[in-house]
């Protein structure tokens, strides 16, 4: 009975693995491998093109990071635009979900047209705002109808990278406006009614009941937003076609490891190192995040 019941556990295993294997498959050689290949590239000097070779440099790579001016650059601009767009997005993004919740009039439609951002598509978003402030753009077309002088919006470095951070906004938050509105639905109404009967207000109603539910919800609205943040490349390559410009203010880590890795041949383990630097820049503060968030559950 146990031999029958241990051969027929085998086949069911078997059968399972068997259907897992296109997945693991992808895993293996899509995930993982590339994984372990760039922490390799990372302790080389490596030459693809050409004649391949690899070099083992051990930290070089590393202690380059520190030395190097243009990544310095990179990772201050990434970390000013994970500052400044993560909060807006999250808070944003809470305060539109609350308001499509309350029950106004048309609510449906403009669930759908705020939405609409997130529904087109990263490329097409930059190319919009790049023409709007062009400087025959929308933008210079409005300060010229009034009587005001035009301005090279694109060309100035105190610009580019908010505009940046604005479109970003604007296309990101009604995404994680409609996790919040889930969210909003799950609040039980009795809570609300007997905030109501103490004689509180919408705001008091808001802070003590909506936003403590939320809070679960916001710290996996704040992880994402500091994933993808941090992950910056396609608006800023195209916006400065990839240079980072103007002046590198708009030069983000992920764009300095294309440039490194794609551009400049012979750096590819440098890019490589760039990368692992990222990866734990993320998970750091994430982890930090994560903590912070356990902290305020707790008290």
């Amino acid at each position: 009975m146990n031999r029958g019941v241990s051969k027929r556990a085998f086949k069911e295993a078997a059968q399972g693995y068997l259907f897992l294997l296109p997945t693991l498959f992808v895993l293996l050689f899509f995930i993982i491998g590339p994984i372990f290949y760039a922490i390799y590239l990372a302790f080389h000097k490596v030459q693809l093109l050409g004649v391949s070779s690899s070099e083992f440099t051990g930290m070089r790579n590393f202690t380059r990071i520190m030395v190097d001016n243009r990544a310095h650059i990179a990772i201050w601009n990434t970390v000013k635009y994970v500052i400044i767009v993560v909060p807006i997005q999250t808070i944003l993004s809470m305060v539109m979900a609350a308001v499509l919740n309350a029950g106004l009039k048309g609510q449906k439609i403009f669930r759908v047209i705020y939405f609409l951002p997130t529904l087109t598509s990263s490329a097409v978003l930059t190319l919009i705002f790049m023409w709007m402030f062009n400087q025959s753009g929308l933008i210079n077309e409005l300060l010229s109808a009034v009587g005001l002088p035009i301005y090279n919006w694109l060309g100035d470095p105190r610009v580019a990278l908010n505009a940046i951070m604005g479109m970003n906004i604007w296309s990101t938050a009604p995404f994680f406006m409609v996790i919040y509105l889930a969210a909003l639905q799950d609040i039980p109404s009795s809570l609300y009614e007997a905030a109501e009967l103490d004689g509180a207000n919408a705001f008091r109603k808001f802070w003590n009941i909506t936003m403590p539910s939320l809070r679960p919800v916001t710290s996996f609205v704040v992880i994402m937003g500091l994933i993808g943040t941090f992950q910056l490349f396609d608006q800023s390559y195209i916006f400065s076609a990839g240079s980072g410009g103007p002046n590198n203010s708009t030069l983000t880590v992920v764009l300095l490891i294309y440039q490194y890795a794609f551009k400049n041949l012979g750096t590819m383990g440098y890019a490589a190192a760039l990368a692992m630097t990222l990866a734990v820049i993320i998970l750091l503060a994430t982890l930090i995040q994560r903590r912070f968030s356990k902290e305020e559950s707790l008290n």
